[in-house]
């Protein structure tokens, strides 16, 4: 099997027969072809075959409402006492609609909330207090905006009870692999879902992480979950796919899938990035502390857009979003 990614360029000088990323202003000419136990050959562009071409030229359908022909921020808001980042900061009803708007106010498109802390060694949450935790904010946040939110579960019964109260989108960090009636519950709901690939559950992902080639091994993930979310009728133009960056993963695992994170708009899905404050930023950047990593966080962020990615899963919004802002405009 050949797995095609394309080498994404910006500037208004294109050399003949150069393609429109997505119809965005991004483009690329050439495509770097990947096998498994070959090495990497490019190729013009013009030599891929059609059906790939045109999944990796095609305008992605908005999100929720929100345009994806520019990259987009969203919000985290994680209303838990343990989130590895910020955990027990926003784990109060009036402290978490406050950060929820404010991250509006700062620029994010779409707000992510979650009830259940993913970071490595977490347990498990009930789904009772998942519900608890996450249902008041959206409803409380959705009062006073009409932001699209995202439900960040594993569980049907949570993302239930999120849909009711506002949320129009669901992500999930197991692929849809942990609760099997939440695909079909999306799907009956119409609304956007976001497919995660991760190796294990997060109380274990990190335990002894490994692949044969985590790239192609990510991709063939989400390839497969995509099309089987495809034949319970959610359209393909409606999931999101995201590589899973800290999600069983080494640091080494991390950097390939940044590096070649363009390989994922061959499913011709929109792309999500979550790295923001993840431990390999502190490790490389030198910053212990999740709340000093804004500055490695946003210098990936800024890497995946030159790539294409379509939205950035971050923290620091309004330091995102001044940046992002930049980078588009000199690029």
């Amino acid at each position: 099997m050949m797995y095609y990614r394309p080498l994404v360029r910006s500037g208004e000088t294109r050399p003949e027969g150069a393609i429109s990323l997505a119809a965005s202003a991004l483009w690329f000419s050439d495509v770097e072809i990947h096998e498994r136990g070959r090495p990497p050959q490019i190729v013009p562009a013009g030599l891929i075959p059609e059906e790939i071409r045109r999944r990796l030229s095609t305008r992605r359908s908005a999100i929720g409402g929100v345009d994806m022909s520019t990259s987009k921020i969203m919000g985290i808001l994680n209303v838990t006492p343990d989130s590895f980042s910020d955990g027990g900061k926003h784990d109060d009803y009036d402290a978490a609609c406050e950060a929820g708007l404010q991250m509006v106010r700062d620029g994010a498109s779409i707000l992510d909330i979650g009830g259940e802390s993913t970071r490595p060694g977490a347990a498990t949450v009930e789904e009772v207090e998942e519900i608890a935790r996450t249902a008041p904010v959206i409803a409380g946040i959705r009062e006073k905006s009409e932001v699209p939110i995202s439900i960040d579960t594993r569980k049907a019964a949570v993302a239930l009870e999120a849909l009711e109260a506002g949320a129009g989108l669901v992500n999930d960090v197991s692929g849809f692999t942990f609760d099997s009636a939440l695909a079909p519950l999306a799907a009956q709901a119409g609304v956007p879902v976001c497919v995660m690939h991760a190796q294990g559950d997060p109380a274990t992902m990190q335990d002894d992480p490994h692949y044969d080639n985590v790239l192609l091994d990510v991709y063939d993930f989400l390839a497969e979950q995509v099309d089987k979310l495809e034949a319970i009728g959610v359209f393909r133009d409606q999931i999101v796919v995201d590589p899973g960056i800290g999600f069983g993963k080494t640091q080494a695992h991390n950097l390939t899938l940044m590096k070649n994170i363009s390989l994922f708009h061959s499913l011709g899905c929109p792309i999500l990035l979550g790295a923001s404050r993840k431990r390999f930023i502190g490790e490389i950047g030198q910053a212990t502390e999740p709340q000093d990593r804004a500055p490695g966080s946003i210098a990936v962020a800024l890497a995946a857009v030159a790539q294409g990615v379509q939205i950035l899963r971050v923290h620091d919004v309004a330091a995102t979003q001044q940046a992002l802002r930049l980078w588009q405009s000199v690029s």
